[in-house]
């Protein structure tokens, strides 16, 4: 469970480096469109054992002499209240969130850019909000059929007609709180701003996955194929890398399909285009840096099961679709793998077998497999965690770490006077009260330890 498959250290280095080189290439300045999660990239990190999920964040910390964030939001997601899944927040809240998580770990935030700008009322609200706060505010406009009608684009009524965002340093980050929100055509609009200025800049697009130099069916190629179903992101050979270079690279479709339009929009801008393929325009270094090809293997098999069982759950919730469920079947058929290969689904199923009732399991870093069944005091998860607890400090499991007398005053608390109608106690509920008998219990210390 705890082996390691990625070399974290030289993945910091090689990334920086590849950057700094992409700037020099381009004659001082690079504008960066950087896909994914800068912060908790926790898909990378199961998937690549030995992935922090903070390291791209630490990699730009190298960097951050050279760097300016500059954030992009869609003014058609601010109007609809667009809500980031992972975090239950919209995105306007999240770009604040953004400007400071960058700002606390010494990253500077340049600004801010409102795209595909209506005159939406939410859009002025927004603007207006950061701009009392002190952030610079830039607007870009939609332009008729985008991407396709190129002479437009890449005219005074195309581009021409976006605000030109100031920028001070050579390394330009553009970044967004979520998928569709501009961040391409955000760079691309700056680089035909700095080409009519004198200002000699170029553009690089920085994707974790899927990683270029790894097969198509890949199983960390796959997960990535898995983790995207909703956006029906396919993994495809790079057509235009192999006519070049007569080298096999991996890239996705949507990639694939723009870079001929992009190829047109570079040679309309500078008079050439520095890149003969898609996966050209890319920097990403994690594929130099696997060091255990098996253990990233098992580990995004393991990623594909957790997936298809997350978006199970989503339906449920009305929050997918049944042909997100489909691709997942796929993706476990391809791998000639079932649910039966991830030890906790068995053993959870198991346990709700025998208990009639919701359970849930958890596997250790040793392998050991713990699990958790519902009562009337705790949901199965709150229990599990009580039993994780036990498990790693040693203690028997018919020791009670919480009296039930501690218990019973917090459902009182929460079904008559706190409008809550399920009295068990949840995982963040069950740790408080477990931290408060650890101040007389030497054995409920002992669990808060762990």
């Amino acid at each position: 469970m705890s082996k390691i498959g990625f070399d974290n250290d030289k993945y910091l280095r090689l990334q920086s480096q590849k950057i700094l080189e992409r700037i020099a290439y381009f004659g001082g300045k690079l504008y960066l469109e950087f896909g994914g999660k800068l912060f908790d990239d926790y898909h990378a990190s199961r998937v690549l054992p030995g992935f922090k999920p903070d390291s791209k964040v630490k990699m730009l910390l190298e960097l951050k002499e050279q760097a300016e964030i500059v954030i992009a939001i869609n003014a058609d997601d601010i109007e609809k209240n667009k809500l980031r899944g992972d975090l239950g927040i919209t995105y306007d809240l999240d770009v604040l969130r953004l400007i400071d998580a960058f700002r606390d770990i010494g990253l500077y935030v340049g600004s801010i850019v409102i795209t595909h700008y209506r005159s939406q009322a939410t859009a002025d609200l927004f603007q207006k909000r950061l701009e009392n706060l002190g952030i610079k505010v830039f607007r870009h406009y939609p332009i008729q059929n985008y991407p396709s009608n190129i002479p437009l684009i890449v005219s005074d009524d195309g581009y021409g007609k976006n605000d030109y965002i100031e920028t001070t340093r050579s390394l330009i980050i553009i970044t967004a709180p979520g998928p569709a929100s501009g961040k391409m055509a955000t760079c691309l609009s700056q680089l035909y701003h700095e080409y009519k200025r004198g200002v000699k800049a170029g553009y690089a697009k920085f994707e974790t996955f899927p990683i270029w130099n790894l097969p198509l069916k890949h199983p960390v190629n796959l997960a990535y194929e898995a983790a995207t179903t909703d956006l029906n992101d396919v993994n495809m050979i790079d057509p235009f890398h192999l006519e070049a270079y007569g080298e096999t690279a991996v890239n996705y479709n949507r990639d694939i399909e723009i870079f001929p339009v992009l190829n047109d929009i570079f040679h309309k801008i500078a008079g050439q285009s520095p890149y003969k393929s898609p996966t050209d325009m890319g920097v990403n270094m994690v594929g130099y840096c696997i060091t255990d090809d098996g253990i990233v293997c098992e580990a995004s098999k393991q990623e594909i099961i957790r997936r298809y069982f997350n978006t199970q759950c989503l339906l449920r919730q009305g929050l997918s679709e049944r042909a997100e469920v489909y691709r997942l079947e796929l993706l476990l058929k391809q791998l000639e793998i079932t649910t039966s290969n991830r030890p906790v689904v068995e053993a959870a199923i198991a346990r709700a077998q025998q208990t009639d009732g919701p359970a849930v399991a958890m596997q250790l870093n040793d392998g050991r497999i713990v699990t958790g069944k519902t009562t009337s005091l705790l949901g199965a998860s709150a229990a599990l965690l009580l039993n994780a607890l036990k498990e790693l400090g040693g203690i028997h499991h018919d020791i009670h770490l919480i009296s039930p007398i501690v218990i019973e005053p917090i459902q009182v608390l929460k079904t008559k006077h706190m409008g809550n109608r399920n009295p068990r106690l949840h995982t963040d509920e069950i740790l408080i009260a477990l931290s408060i008998c650890a101040a007389t219990n030497p054995t409920a210390a002992l669990a808060m330890q762990q």
